[in-house]
């Protein structure tokens, strides 16, 4: 009986709520289903632990090391790790390991597409680029900023599970929250990071009346300023909340969703405010535009009054409307299609 192919997923790290972490789950579930066996190699939170792949590691990755966690891999998916400079002694190493090896690099952003990372955009580096190479992308808008580069890339979106209910208890958690029957609830389903916007969604949290709720951390020294937005908040709010308490359960809970970022790479509130139909506010952020040409209807982030009207007159054809539309476009078995046809299209299937 032939051995199944090995999928080695690499990245800084793995197992938390970012958004690489969690897309690279949903792509293992994928390449399992279509016959890979799968392994994650990272810093932290991965099957084979390699020293030097981390954000902060100081010292890059002993490249003996870092060849034996991929040795048996028939495929190596990088998930962002050759995408952005955030150690770029990581970054090289890893490129010089995967050099004529079968491997996909999963953009998820870009380093020019990150203010603070302006100084080193134009580094050949990143991303680095090879024949027995793939390169995927998450937005069309990053596919053709690569072509501008001369990397041909082929796009590839977030999946979601558009077809199991997506379950979670409101009753349960809004009472948790100290939530009554009347009160409103607006869940901000982001880390908090400069980009991801507190303060509007703060604002918007006030314009509506509603309790604001933020789920994720506090990351990259952000800390501090967090502390005096939600200090000066001018209504309740709510910093991760108790434990044992799902991201489905905070969908439920919740009456809007907020996302008024200034840059996501893709954005995975616009597509699960869709699943567990809840109304979803939105910042204007280019990725954002892309996905709202598909026709989903939402509400902008910098004015509550739109949202705010809907929601004193709620109207479930809107729902209805996002969740077929998400269905279309951004279902695991659309992201699967994709996945299968360039692994094919590279050779790198087998019967």
């Amino acid at each position: 009986m032939a051995l199944s192919p090995t999928a080695a997923l690499l990245s800084f790290r793995f197992g938390l709520t970012d958004g690489v972490s969690v897309e690279a789950r949903k792509w293992a579930g994928i390449l399992g289903r279509i016959g890979f066996r799968t392994v994650t190699v990272a810093a932290e939170g991965a099957d084979r632990l390699v020293p030097g792949l981390g954000i902060t590691d100081r010292r890059p990755p002993d490249p003996a090391v870092l060849e034996k966690a991929v040795a048996d891999a028939d495929l190596v998916v990088v998930e962002n790790l050759c995408s952005l400079p955030l150690n770029p002694a990581a970054g090289r190493a890893v490129a010089d390991c995967l050099r004529g090896r079968p491997a996909i690099l999963h953009h998820h952003d870009l380093p020019w597409q990150r203010p603070h990372l302006a100084d080193v955009a134009d580094l050949a580096d990143f991303p680095p680029d090879d024949p027995a190479w793939r390169h995927v992308t998450i937005n069309d808008l990053s596919r053709r900023q690569l072509a501008e580069r001369g990397v041909t890339a082929v796009t590839i979106p977030n999946g979601f599970d558009t077809e199991t209910p997506p379950g979670g208890d409101r009753d349960a958690t809004r009472a948790r929250l100290g939530l009554g029957p009347g009160d409103r609830l607006l869940v901000h389903p982001t880390r908090a990071i400069p980009r991801k916007n507190v303060a509007g969604a703060i604002a918007l949290a006030e314009g509506l009346d509603a309790t604001y709720w933020l789920l994720g951390p506090a990351e990259d020294g952000y800390g501090p300023e967090l502390d005096r937005l939600l200090a000066a908040a001018g209504g309740p709010v709510i910093h991760r909340g108790p434990d044992g308490i799902s991201l489905a359960d905070a969908y439920a809970a919740a009456d809007a969703v907020a996302l008024p970022s200034t840059w996501e790479g893709f954005g995975n509130a616009t597509i699960e405010a869709a699943v567990h139909r809840r109304p979803l506010a939105v910042g204007d952020y280019p990725v954002a535009r892309e996905i709202a040409a598909h026709g989903f209807r939402w509400f902008p982030a910098d004015d509550a009054g739109p949202l705010r009207a809907w929601l004193d007159h709620p109207d479930p054809a809107l729902h209805d409307a996002n969740l077929a539309i998400a269905r279309r476009h951004y279902s695991l078995a659309v992201v699967e299609r994709r996945l299968r046809r360039l692994l094919e299209d590279a050779g790198w299937l087998s019967g």
